[in-house]
């Protein structure tokens, strides 16, 4: 392998992790520039709703921002009008980057009743987007409406947004049908990122049969498929193991001229033949993309990494590593996580906890993820003892424990046959305001029913179903 000297990843955006055009706060709304924090509601406030601008503000300064304005919208639904703008706009701003689609949603409802409150679509885009990104179809329909209702016309953006809303969900004839409304709508013909979003879901969901006809209406519209495109249907190829059709797919983006690959492409062939433990074709186009000009990063020596972990070749795996700290690239919460669940999946806990340890004195912060690679090693080398000394590290840290973490936490004792403590862990989840799902459900059900336990399994699939009508 060579070993280039590193220089910045080239910057092509990708069709799922592109920006929003617009903020989601409209600058009518929250002032500009260096204004922005000496702007003042237009009316003053109530005495009893005085206080609330500073709670507000509070709140939005710790760790519980979102789930802090959302107990507030849910307060004073009825009665309030004229919150603070700043503290509503910046727990929107947090809600939707961190995707949490049900608390911007009752923030955004609690936005639409204030008193300074006026309609823009470049909100509903980006919310729209967001809604793609969780793939929540129904919102999104049920936003848009709400958009129309407002009597604002859809932009491009808002269109587009949509259309990601539908395909990233799998709706794939709803979002070509929201294509067809674009183009009899005036101003809102579909452009080139439009067409690459649709592309992008159809790669996604595998459905490359309706790849060519998308291109062939982009070249009657007189649109180029740019390198935006090309990756999107490489990635696509790659993730459904079609290595030859993904080959193909990279010569027509050579043969093209104007499209060059990039490191998103570099990334996509390297997982794909990594992933499927064809390691040597993953170590040639490793070389074939340096001689090409493009520069690994960091991303690309993880996939390295949890490739050759996955395929049990642990030196290989440890010289990227090492290669990684030589050159100084960063080492990451993922780069410690791969290496951790490898060391784990093997069964060798103390290479397992030398990395944890390691992790922590090079000031890296351990995730839920990093949590759950331990527990699975620890319950694949017999040592659930330590399991509980995993969960009273995540007491001292601000790391909030997810449904996946409590999912192997389940699932080890479920395993064991440790169906007291097996029982406890699940309460102890939904102590923790973590929600149980499929997964969950599915394992304790497992369990019981291994144990005999017919009773205890009845019941829990009644809850599980009356889980299932709640999502639906």
């Amino acid at each position: 392998m060579h070993s280039p000297a590193p220089l910045p990843p080239t910057n092509s955006p990708s069709p799922a992790s592109r920006p929003s055009r617009a903020p989601v706060v409209p600058a009518a709304q929250r002032g500009t520039g260096r204004h922005r924090q000496r702007r003042k509601p237009s009316s003053s406030p109530s005495t009893p709703e005085a206080e609330q601008p500073d709670a507000l503000a509070h709140i939005l300064r710790t760790e519980a921002a979102v789930s802090g304005i959302s107990r507030k919208a849910a307060a004073v639904r009825q009665q309030s009008t004229r919150l603070w703008p700043r503290a509503v706009l910046e727990a929107l701003d947090s809600a939707v980057a961190a995707s949490r689609w049900e608390s911007a949603l009752e923030i955004f409802e609690l936005l639409r009743k204030q008193h300074w409150y006026e309609p823009r679509s470049q909100t509903y885009a980006r919310l729209l987007m967001m809604l793609g990104r969780c793939r929540q179809p129904g919102p999104a329909t049920a936003l848009f409406k709400a958009m129309l209702s407002e009597k604002l016309r859809p932009t491009v953006d808002v269109y587009t947004a949509l259309v990601g809303a539908y395909g990233y969900s799998g709706l794939l004839e709803e979002a070509l049908a929201t294509i067809d409304q674009m183009k009899g709508a005036a101003d809102c013909r579909p452009d080139g990122y439009t067409f690459s979003v649709l592309i992008d879901c159809c790669a996604k969901s595998r459905r490359f049969d309706l790849i060519p006809a998308v291109l062939d209406e982009m070249s009657y519209l007189g649109l180029e498929c740019n390198s935006v495109i090309h990756n999107a249907i490489i990635n696509g190829y790659g993730k459904a193991g079609m290595l030859e059709e993904m080959e193909s797919a990279l010569s027509k983006m050579l043969e093209c001229g104007n499209n060059v690959p990039d490191i998103y492409t570099m990334n996509s062939i390297i997982w794909a033949y990594g992933n499927y433990g064809r390691t040597d074709e993953m170590e040639k186009w490793y070389s074939e993309f340096e001689l090409m000009g493009v520069e690994p990063d960091t991303k690309t020596f993880n996939i390295m990494i949890k490739s050759y972990g996955k395929a049990g070749m642990y030196d290989k795996m440890m010289s990227i590593f090492k290669y990684m700290k030589k050159r100084f690239f960063s080492l990451t919460a993922v780069t410690f996580n791969i290496v951790i669940e490898c060391f784990g999946r093997a069964g060798n806990i103390e290479k397992m906890e030398y990395y944890f340890r390691l992790m922590k004195i090079q000031g890296v912060k351990p995730s839920p993820i990093t949590y759950c690679s331990l527990v699975n090693g620890y319950s694949k080398g017999g040592l659930l003892d330590k399991i509980p000394g995993i969960i009273r590290q995540t007491e001292n840290t601000d790391v909030v424990l997810d449904t996946p973490f409590f999912n192997c936490v389940i699932s080890a004792y479920a395993k064991s046959g440790d169906i007291k403590i097996m029982e406890e862990m699940l309460q102890l989840m939904k102590d923790k305001k973590c929600k149980p799902d499929k997964v969950t459900y599915a394992t304790v059900i497992q369990a019981y029913t291994a144990q005999g336990m017919d009773e205890a399994a009845m019941l829990l699939e009644m809850e599980a179903e009356g889980f299932d009508k709640k999502l639906l």
